[in-house]
């Protein structure tokens, strides 16, 4: 009993999670069930065995996408939809293979009747009752507040009764009093702010100060914000007003006006987000043969795991933990502290075209970026965009300049400019450059032409070590 329960938390940590997954289950064999007797037959043992196996994919492909892990991964009401989707999508498949495998007249659930219930009950669920729910448990965004006058005690509260966002904690205008009555702790002064926002995750801060007062740390504040690429809010409200409303509301609803580095288009990044989730769907599954033959050969090749895991850097400093096909011996990351005098790239990257710590297949595999294709799990979890800057590793982040950081401002991806221009081929300085050139200029048809560029690259493995 007691290893079910922890397997439940591996999978679902929390409470909204496990009571998500537990609900999910056993929608998903009701409507197995149910489907068997509406269509007049008996539940025998092969439904049994099929209601078995549908479980298990569900749960398998759940665990792949990290989805009844709450608080970690920044998801919209779309990406919940997409990645409900595609577990019923799965179980789907399951039912599809199954019914050309078993005799005919086997009594196997009807497709068109699971999916008539499980789909939609599956979302309404998820969005309606539990990803609320999660909200209240595990706040998903980070914040900083700066100043612990009255103002920022009050929009502290006003957060954390909210149930949507973390305070980190505050920072004081040189003029405010130390208060011990603040709802998360003081992290210092204002003159803090940058090396604070370099070495907490932090994916806004509200700068609740009194422009009458504190015009100059204020203005200060935000020149730290643009430069590193952080979202920020400044008071709506700089007189107090008796009768005058504002005419929109809900831009204000929090009391602050929100701004952000560079141009959100929240359109066009829906639909980035959603071709995500469907392309790296569907390549994962197009793709299986080869991860197996890979598999296999890195297993023959050298003792060790399949897949590499590694901590990256992700959306405003939040670090998330990046897959790759292992493609160097399992101590590699101890063995690089020896070759660092051999490092050929400028900056804080490390990249050497003779490294020894690679594998036989490892080489073939990294010439022709066949080692990054596990990383479409982390796209499909959120933790990454097909295109976007390619996501760092802690030590390299530590050692940016500050103008460096705006890279972090968003998400990480498979391919960017970086990857058509050269790779390993230009300097550090350069790719920091091209990064940036990505996030100021954003745009869908970019992101379609950039792809585009990456295919042939990756076939012929041009600019790869």
């Amino acid at each position: 009993m007691g290893s079910v329960v922890s397997t439940s938390r591996v999978l679902s940590p929390g409470f909204a999670g496990r009571l998500n997954l537990a609900v999910d289950l056993l929608v998903l064999v009701g409507s197995l069930v149910a489907s068997v007797a509406l269509s007049g037959a008996a539940y025998q043992d092969e439904s049994l065995w099929f209601s078995i196996s549908a479980v298990a994919v569900w749960v398998v492909t759940a665990t792949a996408l990290r989805y009844y892990v709450f608080g970690d991964i920044l998801r919209t009401v779309l990406d919940d939809v997409a990645l409900a989707t595609l577990l019923v999508m799965a179980m789907a498949t399951i039912l599809v293979v199954a019914s050309f495998a078993v005799p005919e007249g086997t009594p196997l659930p009807r497709l068109g009747k699971v999916l008539l219930f499980l789909w939609p009950t599956t979302v309404a669920l998820r969005v309606l009752f539990f990803r609320r729910l999660a909200t209240r448990e595990i706040p998903q965004d980070e914040i900083l507040i700066i100043g612990t006058s009255a103002v920022g005690r009050l929009t502290g509260e006003d957060l954390i009764a909210r149930g949507q966002r973390h305070v980190q904690g505050f920072l004081r205008f040189a003029e405010d009093p130390e208060s011990a009555a603040l709802p998360a702790k003081l992290l210092g002064t204002v003159a803090d702010l940058e090396q604070t926002l370099r070495t907490t995750p932090v994916s806004e801060v509200y700068v609740a100060g009194n422009v009458a007062k504190h015009a100059d740390q204020m203005q200060g504040a935000i020149k730290v914000c643009e430069k590193l690429g952080i979202p920020f809010a400044l008071p709506a409200y700089s007189f107090r007003l008796e009768r005058a409303q504002p005419r929109d509301k809900k831009a204000i609803s929090d009391g602050f006006l929100h701004y952000q580095a560079h141009d959100a288009k929240p359109q066009q990044m829906a639909i980035k987000r959603l071709f995500d989730i469907c392309s790296s769907a569907v390549a994962l599954w197009m793709l299986l043969p080869l991860f197996a033959a890979v598999a296999v050969g890195i297993k023959l090749s050298s003792r060790g795991p399949v897949f590499f895991k590694q901590v990256r850097v992700g959306l405003f400093g939040k670090p998330f933990h990046m897959l790759k096909f292992r493609s160097m011996v399992t101590n590699a990351e101890e063995l690089k502290a020896k070759l660092e005098q051999q490092n050929e790239m400028s900056g804080p990257v490390f990249k050497m075209k003779q490294d020894p710590r690679i594998t036989g297949i490892g080489r073939f595999i990294r010439k022709y970026s066949i080692d990054e294709l596990p990383q479409l799990i982390n796209v499909l979890r959120g933790d990454m965009s097909v295109v976007g800057p390619r996501p760092p590793v802690p030590q390299e982040v530590v050692k940016y300049e500050p103008w460096q950081r705006r890279r972090l401002s968003v998400r990480p991806g498979l391919t960017c400019i970086w990857q058509v221009s050269g790779r390993n081929q230009i300097s550090f300085e350069e790719w920091m450059y091209l990064d940036m050139q990505y996030i100021d200029h954003w745009s869908l048809g970019q992101d379609i032409g950039l792809i585009f560029k990456t295919v042939p690259i990756v076939i012929t493995g041009r600019g790869a070590s």
